[in-house]
């Protein structure tokens, strides 16, 4: 059994879970490898992890939609990035306002993918969970997500066209079009995925190594799915329902952003890993300072 996770006995709170676990981690940890013990923290009924989790919320005037989304995130999380691509509107100071402790990085580029690679770097949890700040996803969701990473997985992909997902709001052409290129990165890399251009995800935040980001816009999502299964990491789908959003306009095109996937694709196959590079103006080390 991992040492990330104990399960609570038939009937017991998962407080009392957690004493036991952390006693029983701090024991282990002596005696092997001299480390510090971490707190248990409870998940479910069923389910105590040691590693804190990070969670990345992408936004740009979204100050009506977060108090929707910060209300599905559960209390046990470590820790919630929101990174503000220059809103004109008071997303910042309701994210505050919801969530005193929130870590808020200012993103010094533009685009999506810009966006995440800025919250990755501001991230201090072992895991790191990625989610849209429109509504269109449900944070209690998370816990499967988590459940996946400490049970085994490298990465955790939410998809809503696997058994239990669904979705509310794709239109038959970003249907087809998802289904075309999910078909062609399967085809081409050896992948089983159900879903493609989805962005609910977690990941071992060691695994940013392995996936080096260099793209800025909303094919930051294929890009991962992609290096991913060429790093061999281990994947496992999440079935996920999204919903539509629920104040505002997605600036999602279906063609635009389409053929953005599609050159990403394209360009990845036979791409060797030593070539992959952050550009200069994404590098981690250039990041520091930007949070607040």
């Amino acid at each position: 059994m991992s040492s990330f996770v104990r399960p609570a006995l038939p009937g017991e709170d998962p407080l009392t879970a957690r004493s036991r676990n952390t006693s029983s981690s701090a024991r282990t940890n002596a005696v092997g490898s001299g480390r510090t013990a971490r707190p248990y923290r409870p998940v479910s009924l069923h389910l105590a992890i040691a590693p804190p989790v990070s969670v990345v919320i992408p936004a740009m005037n979204e100050a009506e939609n977060l108090p929707y989304v910060f209300k599905t995130l559960p209390d046990w999380i470590h820790e919630v990035v929101l990174v503000d691509g220059a809103s004109t509107d008071n997303t910042v100071e309701v994210a505050r306002e919801l969530r005193p402790d929130v870590k808020v990085v200012r993103q010094r580029g533009k685009g999506k993918g810009d966006a995440l690679i800025s919250g990755f770097a501001a991230c201090t949890g072992d895991i790191i969970v990625m989610i849209d700040a429109d509504g269109s996803a449900d944070g209690n969701e998370i816990v499967s997500y988590v459940s996946a990473l400490v049970s085994g997985a490298d990465f955790a992909k939410g998809s809503r066209f696997a058994n239990g997902g669904g979705t509310d709001d794709m239109t038959l052409i970003r249907r087809l079009g998802n289904r075309a290129l999910c078909a062609v990165v399967n085809a081409k890399f050896g992948a089983r995925y159900t879903d493609l251009c989805y962005g609910y995800n977690a990941f071992w935040r060691r695994c940013l190594d392995d996936i080096t980001l260099d793209c800025t816009g909303f094919e930051v999502e294929t890009l991962m799915n992609i290096r991913v299964v060429q790093a061999g990491l281990r994947v496992q789908e999440i079935p996920s329902h999204e919903f539509d959003r629920i104040h505002g306009v997605s600036n999602l095109r279906a063609v635009r952003d389409g053929l953005r996937v599609l050159r990403v694709i394209l360009r990845e196959k036979g791409v060797p890993r030593a070539s992959r590079r952050r550009p200069v103006g994404l590098r981690i080390s250039a990041l520091r300072g930007e949070v607040s």
